[in-house]
């Protein structure tokens, strides 16, 4: 009799797939508020991760980490227009608290542009204090109509960074820098995602910006899902809030200003972007556990071989867990690995033992084969590595394969069935994105025709990426 697959196949159903590997990776459940979750260890183990890796890069391009309230007066987000515009609809509002009702009704964070702009307009006050570069790691809240967890919640976990500048130019550059040199390379080179750089359309663009820089992952359905954006908000926020600065001058000037973020979105899009039948596929550099030495059985010899496997892995700076629970059937404990992407599996049996080898199964590549023991340590970073460019690989290709070039609006819908495609933007417009949100598809980003982030919406030459998408 034929075994049941643990997972329900892609190819039947990629929504319930999604579901079903979320569950069984233990990576998350739906909390008891509709739209919330509750992120088990594992997937927080991927979130932690993204975080260091976020983290630095964000360091380094000069941000600070700071903290500012989850409750934000009501009034706030008045000041701004098209900003509680594009938000309103996604507000949480505290209306009593201590058993009153409230002078003023509070928001829960949505996003946090207009209470740091208070808080700007304190700070800033010369030249001498620009650039004010804060970076925040928090959660916010958005109510959602239509929940899937990871991809839309009610409450997320993100970082949100915000920026004052002396120029437009500064504040440009900036935003650009985050958007390629810290999101940019960081799902390129430690998620193994490819990604499209692009240019937000004006009906895309975030509530309160004069511009968006977006990045976009194709998935395993072939849908399109926004996985970073980076915001130029020019003069907006400063003039609600009157953030200003002497300049060198002696004059009174408005600060230019940018935000950019990124969520757990993340981590769905790690799911859908390189999970398979089997489970998830961890990127090696990302990965929490690299590599999982499993004793098969209960032998005498067994469990201390596997302990001491792991100690010489860890110390050749692989990250690595050994599991050593031969009172779990071998069989159960080899799929749980599988289905939570460990990329390498490292198996060590009584008569393996006698051989000096242990079956080493890469979950990236797919192959399994008896490999010696001692040299193990010196083999498996470079597997590691060929493992990590083999995802990113795959997953160029997917992109590749899936994009269609056309010229008429009704191919574009055609090709959104089951993938992207590319149209120009000239022949589409902003009459043509219209028709395109009728039928369930957006322009996902613009590019230049060489590939680079056009400098404006009717730069000649431009190309609308247009898909469905989360």
């Amino acid at each position: 009799m034929a075994k049941a697959p643990v997972l329900t196949p892609q190819a039947d159903d990629f929504p319930h797939w999604y579901q079903d590997l979320i569950s069984k990776a233990e990576l998350a459940d739906n909390g008891p508020v509709r739209g919330t979750m509750v992120i088990r260890p594992y997937g927080y183990g991927l979130w932690e991760r993204m975080q260091q890796e976020m983290d630095a890069r964000i360091k380094d391009a000069g941000a600070s980490n700071a903290y500012f309230p989850l409750f934000i007066p009501q009034s706030y987000l008045t000041k701004e227009a098209e900003h509680v515009e594009g938000f309103s609809p996604e507000l949480a509002v505290v209306t009593h608290g201590g058993g009153k009702e409230l002078e003023e009704p509070v928001v829960v964070r949505p996003t946090s542009e207009t209470i740091i702009n208070d808080y700007f307009s304190k700070w800033v006050q010369s030249y001498r204090d620009l650039p004010l570069l804060i970076n925040q790691w928090a959660n916010v809240v958005r109510w959602e109509l239509r929940p899937r967890v990871f991809l839309r919640t009610t409450e997320f976990l993100w970082q949100e960074g915000h920026t004052a500048h002396a120029t437009y130019e500064e504040a440009r550059d900036y935003a650009a820098h985050i958007h390629r040199n810290v999101y940019g390379d960081f799902m390129e080179k430690i998620l193994a995602m490819d990604v499209i750089p692009g240019r937000k359309t004006a009906r895309e663009r975030f509530a309160g910006a004069i511009n968006t820089l977006t990045l976009e992952g194709m998935m395993g359905d072939g849908k399109a899902l926004q996985l970073g954006t980076s915001h130029e908000l020019g003069q907006n926020f400063a003039r609600a809030f009157g953030t200003r600065y002497l300049s060198k001058d002696g004059r009174q000037e408005y600060v230019w200003q940018t935000s950019w973020g990124s969520t757990t979105r993340m981590v769905g899009a790690l799911v859908m972007m390189h999970g398979d039948d089997n489970g998830l596929r961890i990127p090696p550099r990302l990965a929490p556990i690299q590599a999982v030495v499993v004793a098969v059985k209960d032998d005498d010899a067994v469990p201390a071989k596997v302990r001491e496997i792991g100690h010489r892995l860890q110390a050749a700076g692989v990250r690595v867990h050994v599991d050593d629970r031969t009172d779990t059937p071998f069989g159960r404990r080899a799929v749980d690995w599988e289905l939570k992407g460990v990329p390498v599996r490292i198996e060590v049996g009584p008569r393996d033992l006698e051989n000096g080898t242990a079956v080493l199964v890469r979950r990236i590549a797919g192959s399994k084969e008896p490999t010696a023991i001692e040299a193990l340590p010196e083999i498996l970073p470079k597997l590691l590595a060929d493992d990590q460019a083999l995802l990113l690989a795959q997953s160029r290709e997917r992109r590749r394969d899936r994009t269609a070039e056309v010229t008429t609006i009704a191919e574009a819908i055609e090709a959104a069935g089951t993938g992207w495609a590319r149209i120009p933007w000239a022949t589409l417009g902003p009459g043509g994105e219209a028709r395109l949100a009728e039928q369930g598809v957006s322009v996902r980003c613009l590019v230049a025709a060489d590939g680079s982030i056009p400098e404006s919406d009717d730069q000649p030459g431009n190309i609308a990426v247009v898909a469905r998408a989360y």
